[in-house]
């Protein structure tokens, strides 16, 4: 047995697994921060100097809203500004995961405070200044909704919104065909990943000279419509140069020295299909998602504050205020969990995408090679590592394996180990 392994990064050796957008993130971040201090210190000098303590009290909360701000701040200039410090083996991507956690906690934290201060009122209401909160409240949603709209545009909410760009990396080569010839293994797929469909012909072992006039493929559809395709030598593989027009749906002749190798191909739904290297939850920034939450969930506390306060203004319903603040203290800790949930398992290690590593298996797998072990994990937004094990009784390289893996755009750090099975 032969064992090799090498390590590939789809561009080039580096470590630097932070998201696309992660410096417009981080000012974002910031100008909130900028914002809530302004509000911090306007109502606290005001409060102290016209003497209202619902003021003062609402600057106050307004400072941990800022706090927790921070962490997320912090959290990109630092992974930025270490992004290539070798003391990260694995960069500094996870530093977004590690602040969302964080700002998860804060959120849990003050969940359960609203939830204490409601139930002691409850317990002993005390009197309420309406013609001060009710328009204190009215500012606080105002910076809360300016502030979500500066960190507004990502892929952050607190529950998927995928489809934004679910269809971008899809797996366009994914219609493959594994054919045996004389020349040794062949694959024959169709690729359409940023480009118009065309097929692409990759030869297992490197063969005799190729006739490029005699290599073509022929497709047959249901119809009884022909068209043949010639092909011109991309050096790791043959492209056709005409285009593959819809529905994918035919019979392929496959024409090489040897005579013609049939195989069939069937339409799929390009709006369903299984994803290559994309998922949201892969894709996901979870710092600037702790950050929106923080806002978001502070603006539904003043949305149910407000009308709380009017409905006991209105007929003297005291009970309504702390049952607001119950019910936007369950919001807060529903969304804290949901936080908790998925940036823990990324500081875990848990595998991001399953689909995707049914796909891996799929595609590793299509001509009879043996896929002993696969570990995948995210190392940022928009990037996963993979450690590849094959076992293989075929003349291969990890360099096959690492091209055929070509399309999964996330694979950021791949490392492949071919094992040769002995015959």
């Amino acid at each position: 047995m032969a064992n090799t392994a090498t390590p590939m990064e789809s561009d080039g050796h580096h470590h630097v697994f932070l998201g696309t957008g992660h410096e417009q993130n981080e000012r974002k971040t910031w100008a909130v921060i900028v914002l809530c201090s302004m509000m911090m210190l306007v109502e606290i000098v005001g409060g102290s100097v016209y003497g209202s303590l619902a003021l003062v009290a609402d600057g106050l909360h307004m400072s941990t809203h800022a706090a927790a701000m921070l962490i997320a701040a912090l959290a990109y200039t630092y992974a930025r500004r270490h992004a290539h410090d070798a003391r990260f083996v694995f960069g500094t991507g996870k530093l977004g995961d590690l602040a969302g956690f964080s700002s998860a906690i804060v959120l849990a934290m003050i969940a359960v405070l609203i939830c204490y201060e409601a139930i002691s009122r409850f317990l002993s209401p005390i009197p309420i200044r309406f013609a001060e909160a009710i328009p204190i409240a009215v500012v606080g949603l105002v910076v809360n909704i300016v502030s979500a709209w500066l960190l507004s545009g990502g892929e952050h909410h607190g529950h998927s919104h995928g489809h934004a760009d679910d269809h971008s990396e899809h797996d366009h080569a994914s219609e493959r065909r594994a054919i045996a010839t004389a020349q040794g293994a062949v694959e024959l797929s169709i690729f359409e990943h940023d480009a118009p469909p065309r097929f692409r012909l990759v030869f297992g072992a490197t063969p005799a000279a190729i006739d490029a006039a005699a290599l073509r493929v022929e497709t047959v559809r249901p119809d009884g419509t022909r068209q043949s395709f010639a092909f011109a030598s991309r050096g790791r593989y043959w492209e056709s140069f005409e285009e593959i027009p819809e529905p994918h749906e035919f019979k392929a002749l496959l024409h090489l020295p040897d005579g013609p190798h049939e195989v069939a191909f069937a339409e799929h739904s390009h709006a369903h299909a299984a994803h290559a290297g994309h998922s949201s939850s892969a894709h996901r920034d979870n710092n600037i998602r702790s950050a929106y939450i923080h806002v978001i969930a502070d603006a539904a506390v003043s949305v149910l504050a407000i009308t709380g306060l009017l409905l006991a203004r209105s007929f003297g319903w005291m009970w309504m205020d702390p049952l607001a603040g119950i019910i936007g203290a369950l919001v807060i800790a529903n969304w804290s969990v949901g936080l908790v949930r998925d940036t823990g398992r990324i500081l875990l290690d848990m595998n991001p995408d399953e689909k995707m590593t049914a796909k891996l298996r799929e595609t590793i797998e299509s001509d009879g090679d043996r896929l002993v072990d696969l570990h995948l994990w995210r190392l940022g937004p928009g990037h996963l590592g993979a450690v590849i094990s094959v076992l293989t009784d075929k003349s291969r390289d990890c360099t096959f394996y690492r091209e055929r893996l070509e399309d999964f755009k996330s694979l950021s750090h791949i490392t492949v180990e071919v094992t040769k099975h002995a015959a």
